[in-house]
């Protein structure tokens, strides 16, 4: 009798615990600020000790993971997740030089998007992406005489691409592989030989330098990091070709930064305009559009590097004691203005 009780007794704390994190992922998820602040309470995890000791970098050498032990420094496969004070910029900058490297920045400024964010994300970009590097920028937009004409530094270059504008917000996001896709086997392939590509609404804020650089690059999602994966908004319908079924999936990542190397965007982009091209065939379109199809990528091809939030981090979070030094900014999101 005393067994039964206290199963008894075990299965209603069980449920009471299930129905709190039930609830309280569903504040999560629907946005109460207040709420939204708890999620530094849930652990990310730690590194193991012997591949965390040893762990190195092309561009910075040893890289000092233990440096940060509140947060997670390195991922299950061994890539680095790239933090403030786990590098040395200074071994960075100088080998990214001996390397004679060129570095391409891609950006999409179509519609008010162009007015409303444009310059200020190239103004910025002059001052902290890659400083004392060789710098291509290649804007893609449907009206070239409107980008503005900036003063650039030595070894820079700005290039603006046509494209088409299309009808939806959503469809200028998912043919952004397309064309990056052309553009890396074009001339963007043969100057640059790393890549990155980011969203405009978004500003520079901090040095962004060659310590992100890595055959593919991928950005933990500013909005996402602590949340357990179960919660992760991955593309659950199976019949989309970004789709990831329960249990799988590493971390989420944001399709307002990625890069890599020439090759490893090639293959990237390849990949994402595949599959939307077929959803597009089924009728299908998947809930975060590319973003979705990108997260499906890296979890089938896993980032060589994946940089912290503190690479792309959306002050509407607010501060937090992790973020120590935010390299890149979101801009207020006026979505009912440039979505017109």
């Amino acid at each position: 009798m005393a067994l039964k009780d206290g199963l008894r007794a075990w299965k209603k704390t069980f449920r009471r615990l299930i129905l709190l994190a039930v609830g309280f992922s569903g504040l999560l998820l629907y946005g109460f600020p207040a709420v939204r602040h708890l999620e530094i309470f849930i652990p990310m995890g730690t590194c193991p000790m012997v591949p965390m000791s040893l762990l190195r970098d092309n561009f910075t050498g040893l890289l000092r993971l233990w440096a940060r032990p509140e947060v997670l420094t390195c991922t299950s496969w061994g890539a680095p997740i790239i933090w403030d004070g786990t590098f040395d910029p200074d071994v960075a900058q100088q080998e990214a030089i001996q390397q004679n490297l060129t570095i391409g920045l891609t950006v999409f400024a179509v519609g008010r998007y162009l007015e409303k964010y444009l310059a200020r994300f190239l103004e910025t970009a002059e001052q902290h992406f890659m400083v004392g590097q060789r710098v291509v920028y290649y804007v893609f937009t449907e009206r070239p005489s409107a980008v503005p004409r900036l003063s650039l530094g030595p070894d820079r270059q700005l290039r603006v691409e046509h494209v088409f504008r299309e009808p939806r917000w959503q469809d200028v996001s998912m043919e952004r592989m397309r064309t990056l896709h052309a553009a890396l086997g074009g001339r963007l392939g043969r100057e640059a030989h790393f890549v990155f590509c980011m969203d405009v609404d978004q500003y520079f804020s901090g040095p962004f330098g060659p310590e992100t650089l890595a055959d593919s690059v991928a950005q933990l999602h500013a909005w996402h990091y602590h949340w357990p994966r179960r919660l992760l908004p991955y593309e659950r319908d199976a019949r989309s070709a970004a789709a990831l079924a329960r249990g799988e999936g590493d971390f989420y990542y944001h399709a307002a930064l990625f890069g890599g190397s020439v090759e490893a965007l090639r293959g990237l982009t390849a990949h994402c305009t595949r599959g939307q091209q077929r959803d597009r065939e089924r009728g299908l379109e998947a809930r975060w559009h590319d973003e979705s199809h990108l997260n499906k990528y890296f979890w089938l091809y896993k980032p060589a590097k994946v940089l912290s939030p503190e690479f792309c981090w959306s002050p509407e979070i607010g501060p937090r004691a992790e973020i120590r030094r935010p390299r890149l900014l979101w801009a207020p999101k006026e979505y009912a203005l440039v979505r017109e």
